[in-house]
């Protein structure tokens, strides 16, 4: 970095007409009707959508949730000519180790709500003050309030290279990452970028893929079952995002009943729930439209969706930050990682070990009973724990 970035505080604080424009399009919703007995194989049912979006209107109340947000220290700066939100939160130990805790799609900061105290203040909340972390957790590149986009480039080891120009702003020399779906391709990029630095990296909903089809195919056992449910899952959002998120944009930034059902469809897949259960069984109603307010008022459902554009299509992505052949035809696959890694499996996750291994230095391999693709909001328990075993051998 040529000068030191101007880092200022932030406060969210949504006008009342934008509140008031909500109410009002969310009145106004025009229903497309759906098939009678399908249930939510196609997509999210429109009786659950529209009690949903009922309660969204009426009430939800965003103001309790800002205040939530608010009692946290915000701020805002620029990084090589991209806006950063963050939030810095010190933990009172002297000795605590940094960790930028990074969120994917479709989530937000407000994902990590209930695990701040625990990992800042463990001393407060049973645990060891050894364990201790001091938070930044930054909203993604085009995510939340790290808006505008600053333009086409974006995708994975340029948004790691700009956090790492933060935590150096920051005065953070030695620290730790976390990241969990989009974040989990973040997190081990920010260690490439900064091995010297970064003391481990913990992954979790982490996606792994095969350096062709001899790689897959050799697979047994568990890393055969996950495999399989990757290549068998349906990925038509992804798909769209990765190759129409401007045309998108469209639909979901005038619609927040749109927007509104584009995210709750993936809680309702990709969340640990009973059979016939609703993402609501497992993530607290509020909590969930919280992270779906913050898209709509930020009007990023296109900017979020341009990092799928930017990883999913080689030319976008730069062939300087990649080497070697992965074997499918574009000639590209990242380098191994050097960083100490643990990943965090919860029951759903179609993480592949013998992949992960080939890509990174695993020192940590944890197979949880519970959970889903969210845990910092389903299990915070869970996530706090095994970050804090995972650090702790790295002291």
């Amino acid at each position: 970095m040529t000068s030191t970035p101007n880092i200022q505080p932030f406060r969210v604080d949504v006008p009342q007409e934008q509140l008031d424009d909500l109410s009002a399009r969310l009145a106004a919703t025009r229903w497309p009707g759906d098939l009678p007995g399908v249930g939510w194989s196609r997509g999210v049912p429109q009786s659950y959508l529209q009690d949903l979006a009922a309660y969204w209107r009426t009430g939800f109340d965003w103001r309790a949730a800002e205040a939530l947000l608010g009692a946290l220290p915000h701020f805002v700066t620029e990084i090589d000519g991209q806006r950063l939100h963050f939030l810095h939160v010190r933990s009172p130990e002297p000795h605590a180790t940094p960790l930028l805790l990074l969120h994917g799609w479709p989530s937000t900061v407000a994902d990590f709500l209930d695990v701040v105290g625990p990992l800042t203040d463990p001393r407060s909340h049973g645990g060891d003050p050894a364990d201790a972390f001091t938070l930044v957790v930054p909203s993604l590149p085009g995510f939340g309030f790290s808006t505008p986009l600053a333009g086409p480039g974006t995708g994975a080891a340029r948004t790691a290279r700009l956090l790492a120009g933060l935590m150096a702003a920051l005065g953070h020399d030695r620290y730790g990452v976390q990241g969990g779906d989009f974040g989990a391709f973040v997190a081990p990029e920010v260690a490439r970028a900064a091995p010297e630095h970064v003391v481990g990296v913990h992954l979790n909903a982490a996606v792994t893929f095969p350096a062709g089809e001899d790689e897959a195919g050799a697979l047994t056992g568990a890393d055969r079952e996950r495999w399989e449910r990757l290549e068998s899952y349906n990925d038509g959002y992804m798909q769209v995002q990765a190759k129409s998120p401007q045309t998108l944009a469209y639909g979901l930034t005038d619609s927040p009943a749109g927007q509104l059902a584009w995210i709750v469809e993936m809680y309702q897949r990709l969340t640990d729930l009973p059979a016939d259960g609703l993402p609501e069984d497992v993530i607290d109603r509020d909590r969930i439209l919280t992270g779906v307010s913050i898209y709509w008022f930020t009007a990023t459902a296109g900017s979020s969706a341009q990092l799928y554009y930017e990883e999913m299509n080689p030319a976008a992505r730069g062939r300087e930050e990649w080497s070697g052949d992965d074997g499918d035809g574009d000639g590209w696959a990242p380098e191994r990682g050097t960083v100490p890694t643990a990943f965090l499996l919860s029951r759903n996750d179609v993480t592949v070990r013998a992949f992960a291994e080939r890509d990174h230095t695993v020192v940590r391999w944890t197979e949880a009973e519970r959970g889903g693709h969210f845990l910092a909001l389903e299990q915070p328990g869970l996530f706090t724990d095994d970050l804090r075993a995972f650090f702790r051998s790295l002291r």
